[in-house]
């Protein structure tokens, strides 16, 4: 039985999955320039050309996310406002029916027939809709998730992480640049990584390290490659 204060499971839940969003695209902004960024001090010294990388990578990067989550969560959108559309419909032509329905789903859940019957019963006669929306479908009709806020989350995300590399790879000297951005990329992507896995209650060493381990492969790759081409094209 819930108690006022507790937190409410699906709210809680939804900031949670928001909180791990923000930090996955925080880690997309932080490694896609960070090896950009690198790559092109690998074939060049100048600023101009890494800080023109840089920016237009983190452009890029931003409206694509915000563009995918935005096309993501609308989709996700669409099926919840059907799903809900469907439950009206059904109740308004098959009441008993769904009344027998959320009895049962109830029952499922460990209660006797008849007070499963009584715990329907009277939420249908408070809210029949809300409640087959929570009890069937798992959606609260009043708190679908707004797609340009998902959008605007995403691509803020991913130009906070970034911000990071390609700040760290434009105020050092020349000489010292590179190193300074994989020292801070490392240390950022730890920061995340700790904080993703005590948001999905996983492992710590192995989630930093998977995020460290691949930021830091990507850097050293993208740097090898810029090397590479700016020696060939030189």
């Amino acid at each position: 039985m819930s108690h006022p204060g507790e937190p409410h499971t699906s709210g809680l839940s939804g900031r949670l999955n928001w909180l791990r969003a923000g930090v996955l695209g925080a880690n997309d902004g932080i490694v896609s320039t960070a090896g950009l960024v690198v790559g092109v001090a690998g074939a060049t010294l100048s600023s101009g050309p890494i800080a023109t990388a840089g920016a237009a990578g983190l452009v890029a990067g931003a409206v694509s996310m915000a563009l995918g989550e935005y096309v993501s969560v609308s989709s996700q959108r669409d099926t919840e406002r059907a799903l809900l559309a469907k439950e009206r419909t059904e109740l308004a032509e098959s009441p008993d029916q769904e009344l027998d329905e959320l009895t049962s789903i109830y029952q499922a859940k460990g209660l006797t027939r008849a007070t499963a019957r009584q715990v329907a019963e009277e939420l249908t006669a408070d809210d029949a809709f809300a409640a087959h929306a929570d009890a069937e479908l798992r959606i609260d009709p009043d708190a679908l998730t707004n797609p340009w806020h998902a959008a605007g989350a995403s691509a803020l995300a991913f130009t906070i992480g970034s911000l990071l590399p390609l700040v760290a790879i434009l105020l050092p000297p020349p000489n010292i640049r590179v190193a300074v951005t994989f020292v801070v990329v490392v240390l950022a992507l730890a920061v995340t990584g700790a904080v993703s896995a005590k948001l999905g209650s996983a492992g710590l060493t192995r989630a930093v390290g998977r995020l460290v381990g691949g930021g830091a492969l990507a850097m050293a790759v993208t740097f090898g490659v810029g090397q590479l081409v700016g020696a060939t094209v030189g």
